[in-house]
């Protein structure tokens, strides 16, 4: 587990290719009194060395980099010193190559090319830091990847009707992790609210679709929702599953609403909509992820008399939003991330 106390500041290795990106980062995190960049390298081969030589608590990566990149920096950092890695992307289709790494092991990822001394991006790369610094590096290297191709018998009357799901940092490789282990026949929609940058979205959809046995797809505006489908929000807009006004079946809604924690997507978004359109018939799962998106909607779903899943704290990457949401006292059952699947299967 890397470590950081208030007395000791997080020590970083940042690796990057471009002398300008690595002037303009390290000038951000040296505004930061809690972090301390121990070193630079400019290339996968020399940042590997270092961190075998100076052990850092967080290494920062660009992913893209001629020869040695950063799928070769997380792959030998997690085979020789785990330590959390938190990747660069730029606007070059890196897509495959970011979750390739998460695959591997890298903490979380971050998209470099809109200004990253902005207020809002100096507070995500050094939050991000702070959260690196504080995971168990355990939880980084496991991932279970078989696909589920049984059936599960259901009962014809279903006490649940709908399952909603909100992530955060952590999310890609639970989500992946959750969905593999679900039966091929499941009768009810998911709906997935995982924090990532737009255009990540579509690559993430896709790789899930290979993951699952069940249809994995970004809803269309106004498209209606179906059972046995896993929908992924959108990057763009906040979504929201209201009753269609002839129908009253349920559709996909891409709201212009604003929350406080997040948005694009909000999980608060969600989970109040469906709180509204499902009343108490709706299973709500927070996974792992910094921050408190989800607690406020995870209040409502309870409300309504919904029933409400965090994962536990042994498995989450990030306990922050599941552990807002037990604060709150919204939560009916925390469960461990693998055994969460055949749970809410038999909860149906």
């Amino acid at each position: 587990m890397s470590k950081s106390t208030m007395y000791s500041p997080i020590n970083v290795l940042l690796i990057e290719d471009s002398g300008f990106m690595r002037i303009l980062i390290s000038d951000v995190l040296r505004k930061d009194p809690a972090i301390r960049l121990m070193a630079t390298a400019n290339n996968g081969k020399e940042g590997v060395d270092k961190v075998k030589k100076l052990r850092p608590d967080v290494i920062i990566t660009d992913i893209m980099m001629p020869d040695f990149d950063g799928l070769y920096v997380v792959g030998e950092v997690m085979k020789h010193c785990p330590t959390p890695v938190i990747l660069l992307s730029s606007l070059d289709r890196t897509d495959k190559q970011v979750f390739d790494a998460l695959d591997l092991g890298a903490f979380d990822f971050i998209d470099k090319p809109k200004n990253i001394q902005e207020e809002k991006g100096t507070f995500v790369l050094t939050e991000l830091v702070k959260a690196a610094a504080a995971v168990d590096t355990d939880k980084l290297l496991y991932h279970d990847s078989k696909r589920n191709t049984h059936q599960h018998t259901f009962d014809q009357k279903l006490n649940y009707q709908i399952i909603v799901i909100g992530a955060s940092t952590g999310g890609p490789a639970a989500i992946e992790i959750f969905i593999e282990k679900l039966p091929e026949n499941l009768p009810v929609p998911i709906i997935i609210a995982q924090h990532m940058p737009e255009r990540f979205i579509d690559s993430f959809a896709a790789r899930l679709n290979q993951r699952s046995s069940l249809p994995v797809r970004i809803p269309k505006n106004g498209e209606a929702i179906q059972g046995g489908v896993i929908y992924l929000a959108p990057g763009h807009a906040n979504l929201e599953i209201i009753s269609d006004v002839q129908s009253k079946k349920p559709i996909a809604h891409f709201s212009k609403k604003k929350f406080k924690e997040f948005n694009h997507p909000s999980v608060d978004c969600l989970f109040k909509s469906v709180s509204k359109t499902f009343g108490g018939k709706a299973i709500g799962v927070l996974l792992t992820g910094m921050g408190r998106d989800g607690t406020q909607g995870a209040v409502e779903l309870k409300k309504q008399g919904s029933f409400m899943i965090a994962q536990d704290a042994q498995t989450a990457v990030i306990y922050g939003m599941p552990q807002s949401a037990i604060k709150e006292g919204c939560i009916d059952r925390v469960v461990k991330l693998h055994e969460m699947p055949n749970f809410i299967v038999t909860s149906l």
